[in-house]
């Protein structure tokens, strides 16, 4: 699974695009500014229908342009065509996968698995569980059957709990049902996830060796729950005191990925590198155990793959790249930081940003 084209129109500060990437490496280099992250903004936008950089996707549009317009195939038996469309002057985000103009959200992110590695992805170690959970639940939506739907009626029944709570004078009969409700669904989810990430410890454990040994380094799943107790059990032992913080303070909404070196929180104890090449190889692992699951590989996309690494484990982290045999994008503003990296038998295609003159910036492919 790969690109095998993009178009983009009305992208932030980026003339038209159409680029035709290599199914395996694409470095895209430039100066600060010119557009480079804007090209994997795009491609997120494309398979995830939001964007890293804005909450709000009409930020992303191109100023004065009437609308934002992504296409991209992808290769298949047959191909896949992807689409994203926002009208400025709509809220709407209008989608077609593989032709359907009905498609939802989650068919465009099931069709065309991506991994972002940013500045941002250091939020997996030093932000709040939240985002942990997303990473977590990414992983065992695109592998663990029915996981979505187990997953929003959860959510569901917590809302209507939660609801419940603040409404000040509680009807218990009715309380007892949105419990019964979280509690199954809540034990459902907290099971598919189980599953999941003891499929995935080893994987990330041999993904991290590759890239930077941490003797001490241990990930554990915490789900949300007295472990020792059943979900039904603290619903019921905790209603006085939900009651009074007005929310739901235990559950499949508290689970957490708790990462740690020699029993302290990584965050604390790690350089900025490694604390990189720490979340990298959460990200990798992902890859690696959705292709080992489903044969299906990620589309990986790395924000400025050399900075705070060294020349040994920026090396590392390509030959993993490599042997993964997935399609990437990585920018750089050093260009020549990524030129003699890859092997001879790697097919690397490189593309350069530059502005044009007219306060919008060019992709050109290079040689």
């Amino acid at each position: 699974m790969g690109l095998l084209q993009l178009n983009f129109d009305g992208l932030r500060n980026l003339q038209p695009v159409d680029m035709v990437p290599s199914p395996g490496i694409n470095v895209i280099n430039g100066a600060n500014g010119s557009g480079k992250t804007s090209l994997l903004e795009g491609i997120h936008i494309l398979g995830m229908g939001r964007s890293f950089r804005t909450r709000q996707l009409k930020h992303a549009i191109q100023t004065d342009a009437p609308y934002l317009t992504l296409y991209g195939r992808l290769a298949g038996d047959p191909d896949a065509a992807l689409g994203v469309r926002r009208l400025r002057a709509s809220s709407e985000l209008e989608l077609r996968v593989k032709g359907d103009k009905n498609a939802r959200l989650a068919d465009l992110v099931q069709t065309m698995p991506l991994q972002l590695i940013n500045p941002d992805a250091f939020r997996l170690l030093e932000g709040s569980p939240s985002g942990r959970r997303e990473f977590l639940d990414w992983g065992v939506f695109h592998v663990k059957q029915g996981f979505l739907e187990i997953w929003k009626r959860a959510r569901r029944a917590l809302k209507h709990r939660n609801a419940l709570l603040r409404h000040g004078r509680i009807n218990p009969q009715e309380l007892v049902v949105w419990e019964q409700e979280l509690a199954n669904w809540g034990g459902k989810m907290d099971a598919l996830r189980r599953a999941w990430f003891t499929e995935f410890l080893p994987v990330f454990e041999e993904t991290l060796e590759r890239l930077l040994p941490l003797p001490g380094l241990t990930l554990h799943y915490a789900r949300g729950w007295d472990k020792k107790r059943t979900l039904a059990d603290v619903l019921e032992g905790s209603r006085q005191t939900d009651q009074q913080m007005g929310f739901t303070q235990q559950g499949p909404q508290r689970a957490d990925l708790r990462i740690k070196l020699n029993k302290q929180p990584a965050i604390e104890v790690l350089s900025r590198g490694q604390q990189k090449l720490v979340v990298s190889a959460l990200k990798l692992a992902q890859g690696r155990l959705l292709e080992s699951a489903s044969q299906r590989r990620c589309i990986y996309l790395i924000d400025d793959l050399p900075a705070e690494l060294d020349e040994h484990h920026r090396l590392l982290f390509c030959q993993l790249l490599e042997d993964m045999r997935c399609q990437v994008f990585i920018t750089s503003v050093e260009p020549q930081a990524l030129r003699q990296t890859w092997q001879a038998h790697t097919r690397v295609n490189m593309f350069h940003v530059k502005h044009a003159g007219n306060g919008l910036s060019q992709l050109m492919p290079e040689g």
